[in-house]
């Protein structure tokens, strides 16, 4: 990739891409078609221009050629993302763009579950792509979502851990969630109850109870995350649960599970036998 504007007059455009993120130049499903300008006065650069890009496309035409033949094994993290951005960049090397964002939120399940605003402090991302790459998980997680409406949750216990980690082990802050159940424990709704901060969400049993009724629902699974990446439960959040429990035992709902998700794993406080 060619490094920084070639030397023109005041008059001259650029050739090929800077550094620099063009807005003309992010590919969105948002956004419009990139613009193309013309570079009548610079001759002497172009070679060295076609060159470069000559380099990255080869580059992206191997990279589609593997993932083609062995499938996403072949590929780490960063290439997957990188082969992502070819479509939402289309004229500049997303190579580094790709590592910048591995290096900043740790995986590719992180940059997926990162907020748009922090997407968009990585050198190369506007809130173009940024939206796109939310786009893209939020259709991830919807397919997730799908694969549990047809069957027994409670038989698909794997798929719910899967469809929650996926949905909200990356969030910043906290969420509490939850999975409502028929009679024969299919997925009614699955809805967020409550949004709080890094350590702390309220709930109120009451209102978890109420919803239960208005949906039908006999049974529910109770889903939170800890932004801290620890999936220990605390004190309130057994205590919390408890309370839930006796308040839907009155009104014959089954509460099956409480299941706090980190970043690298769940605990449920059924496994634990604190409920």
């Amino acid at each position: 990739m060619a490094k920084g504007p070639v030397a023109t007059s005041s008059d001259d455009e650029l050739p090929f891409e800077t550094e620099e993120p063009v807005a003309a130049d992010e590919r969105s499903f948002f956004g419009g078609q990139p613009q193309k300008t013309a570079a009548p006065n610079a001759k002497a650069a172009l070679p060295a221009s076609l060159a470069a890009q000559e380099h990255y496309h080869g580059h992206r035409e191997r990279l589609r050629d593997r993932f083609r033949e062995q499938g996403d094994t072949a590929l780490a993290d960063y290439e997957i993302l990188e082969l992502l951005l070819f479509r939402l960049i289309p004229r500049r090397d997303t190579k580094p763009i790709a590592k910048a964002l591995i290096e900043r939120f740790g995986s590719l399940a992180g940059v997926f579950g990162a907020p748009v605003a922090l997407l968009t402090e990585v050198k190369g991302v506007g809130e173009a792509v940024a939206l796109d790459l939310k786009l893209i998980s939020t259709a991830a997680h919807r397919t997730l979502k799908s694969e549990l409406r047809s069957k027994q949750v409670l038989s698909s216990w794997s798929s719910v851990i899967q469809y929650c980690h996926a949905a909200m082990a990356h969030e910043t802050r906290e969420q509490f969630r939850i999975l409502f159940l028929d009679k024969r424990n299919v997925l009614i709704a699955d809805e967020v109850q409550g949004r709080g901060t890094v350590d702390h969400t309220p709930v109120y049993p009451r209102e978890v109870v109420k919803r239960a009724l208005e949906l039908s629902a006999t049974a529910m699974i109770l889903v939170h995350n800890h932004p801290s990446g620890d999936p220990t439960p605390s004190r309130a959040d057994i205590d919390m649960t408890k309370v839930i429990i006796e308040a839907a035992k009155a009104l014959d709902i089954t509460v099956h599970d409480h299941v706090i998700i980190g970043k690298d794993g769940h605990v449920s406080l059924k496994g634990l036998k604190l409920i």
